[in-house]
């Protein structure tokens, strides 16, 4: 427990990044902007590892979030005077450089913190002797196994295991100011403090679950305060949205806040936006605890303050996920741009002709082509006119996609079809990446932390138990989509008394989505219980995949979390390989959601206020009013 803090109080844990990338004054203004006692930073997406890797290749001494030493800079000596803590995963695949380079910064400015460094997650130099042991490297999502790869003479250019959050908390008992880790689960950042603060125990699965949750709420920044929010119009102060803090109890429940004087939103509506980003099943694994999130309770306790309470948690698995990348091989994309007239007969020709040239498709190891339809009949500017034929290619010999494809795609200008030009120049060809999520147990996972002075602390692992369902879990089972649409008769008819109205999902209910791997979520919540009951009932597996034509033949996974009003679906193999091989326009589905949203479905009269009903809608083909209530229209 920390020293200094009084008896009971929640401690304050202020989030200052979400991605590597992301505001670098954000840390300034957390720490100026009110009182907080750990500042913490996220750093790592998936396809991050990967860029560092990229990086490291260059220079051997990186492999870190370089963007995290500015923003140390200019807030280290305010943190230090205050007893701020600062955690962060900014470490990356070398969090000893970093915490080399911390402490080169400090003495920089005169400082000299104590800084620790967490390790033990890099598995990259030990897949062939784990293998050799036992350990079998499957794939999570298809079932392959890695002995496929392995045959073909591919090795993972990173493996990390996912470490969880007692590694942070030993540092921070020991005295750290400062705590670099690397890839460690991202509410880790979170769990590590509360429990070092609160000094729980290993078994207090409740705790530490409300833990999870809050960390899950806070990981993205700004997208728990009305950042990438479905119902834009609720948050009615458009500054740039203040980044989130979560205030978290000893009973292990939290309150999202923001600093004051700040902008965007943190409502129910935000908190549970955010629950639902990039999760799977209600019952969320962590190295320290399976978090039940079907078991969260949302409070709006005031302002920009929700409380989160209620979270059941179990023990963990005797697994740690690995987040594994390997080369996958070179590609490159070109972007036709058709105008006018006949846009499919054109993108046809310019297909066939372009690989006429470069000899046949089958001469890639993979060709994706696709037809992006922007264009409008009798448009009134000229780019309204227009649509991208966009292909990629792809192959383990970098010369067959590079210029040899852009060069033969820009020999089309003067002998292809009319009006022929491009969104870019000739490009070459890149290397990409394919990532494989993966299990390892967790007694071949030695995770350590570092302190400054050269000690070592081994941390062990938490008790175990088997995985089991959530206590109030409600899933339905995983769901093929069909392969054809839908017929009318094969939908729910309605049973609405009122009648039904057609109208775009999104008029009622709100959605997020994310990318997990290859797999890409989609959350979907109704703000009223009345809501709750049809979204329930209406979007089923099958219904959403008509709504989503892409999730036709692909496993479509649906869970309820009635706690939050929400429904969450997982399309297995939307984004292929994961977003550093994805070909898909929106490789991560951040716009998945809205797209879901966008889709016009029939809804029963009552669950609609035609206030909020827009007027091409209310006055179009949609529906009319006709006798005080709304009706269907022609």
């Amino acid at each position: 427990m920390a020293a200094d803090q009084p008896v009971g109080r929640p401690v304050r844990i202020a989030n200052c990044s979400g991605f590597y990338g992301d505001r670098i004054d954000a840390a300034r203004l957390m720490v100026d902007g009110g009182p907080i006692d750990v500042l913490t930073g996220d750093y790592l997406a998936e396809l991050t590892m990967l860029i560092l890797w990229k990086a490291r290749r260059r220079d051997p001494g990186a492999g870190y979030a370089r963007t995290f030493l500015v923003q140390l800079e200019q807030v280290l000596g305010t943190c230090l005077d205050r007893g701020i803590r600062i955690v962060v995963n900014a470490g990356g695949l070398n969090p000893a450089g970093l915490a080399e380079q911390v402490t080169k910064v400090a003495a920089g400015l005169g400082l000299s913190p104590r800084v620790a460094h967490v390790t033990g997650d890099d598995l990259t130099d030990r897949i062939g002797p784990l293998r050799a042991a036992g350990e079998s490297f499957t794939h999570l999502d298809t079932g392959r196994p890695f002995a496929e790869l392995a045959a073909s003479g591919v090795e993972p250019v990173t493996a990390n295991a996912y470490l969880g959050g007692w590694g942070i908390a030993a540092a921070l008992e020991a005295g750290a100011d400062v705590v670099v880790t690397p890839r460690v689960t991202d509410a880790s950042l979170v769990v590590g403090p509360a429990a070092w603060w609160h000094g729980w125990a290993r078994t207090d699965w409740d705790r530490l679950a409300g833990a999870v949750a809050a960390g899950h709420v806070i990981e993205c920044g700004p997208q728990a305060c009305g950042g990438n929010y479905a119902f834009g119009s609720e948050v009615t102060d458009r500054r740039y949205p203040g980044f989130p803090i979560a205030e978290v109890a000893a009973d292990g429940s939290s309150v999202i806040t923001k600093h004051a004087d700040t902008g965007g939103l943190v409502s129910v509506g935000t908190v549970t936006a955010q629950l639902l980003y990039e999760i799977a099943e209600p019952a969320y694994p962590n190295p320290d605890v399976v978090a039940h999130f079907d078991t969260v309770s949302l409070t709006q306790t005031g302002p920009h303050r929700v409380r989160i309470s209620g979270t059941r948690g179990s023990p963990p698995p005797g697994t740690l996920k690995v987040a594994m990348n390997y080369l996958g091989g070179y590609r490159n994309t070109m972007t036709l741009v058709l105008t006018g007239l006949d846009i499919e007969a054109k993108a046809a020709w310019a297909r066939h002709e372009l690989f006429d040239l470069l000899g046949g498709e089958n001469a890639f190891d993979a060709v994706d082509v696709r037809l992006l339809r922007f264009d409008h009949p009798d448009a009134d500017d000229n780019a309204l006119a227009t649509a991208h034929l966009r292909i990629t290619v792809k192959d383990r010999d970098p010369k067959r996609v590079g210029r040899a494809f852009s060069d033969a795609t820009m020999a089309l200008a003067l002998g292809g079809y009319a009006g022929f030009h491009t969104t870019t120049p000739p490009t070459a060809e890149s290397a990409y990446g394919v990532y494989w999520p993966t299990l390892v147990g967790r007694d071949a996972v030695e995770h350590r932390v570092v302190l400054d002075d050269g000690r070592g602390i081994a941390i062990p692992h938490s008790p175990t138990a088997p995985a089991t369902p959530a206590p109030s879990a409600r899933t339905s089972p995983v769901t093929p989509a069909p392969s054809a649409p839908l017929s009318p008769s094969a939908l729910p008819a309605p049973s609405a008394p009122g009648g039904t109205v057609r109208i775009p999902l999104g008029l009622l209910v709100g959605a997020r989505s994310g990318d997990k791997g290859g797999n890409a979520n989609v959350g979907v919540w109704a703000r009223d219980a009345a809501t709750y009951t049809w979204l329930a009932a209406e979007l089923t597996a099958r219904r959403f995949a008509e709504l989503v034509p892409e999730a036709r033949g692909l496993q479509v996974r649906r869970y309820e979390l009635a706690n939050l009003r929400a429904v969450n679906f997982v399309v297995v193999g939307l984004l292929g390989e994961g977003v550093a091989s994805a070909t898909r326009p929106d490789p991560q589905a951040k716009g998945l959601a809205e797209y879901v949203r966008s889709r016009h479905v029939e809804v029963p009269v009552e669950l609609v206020d035609p206030i909020h009903v827009p007027s091409r809608a209310r006055d179009g083909a949609l529906f009319v009013k006709r006798s005080s209530r709304w009706e269907l229209g022609g």
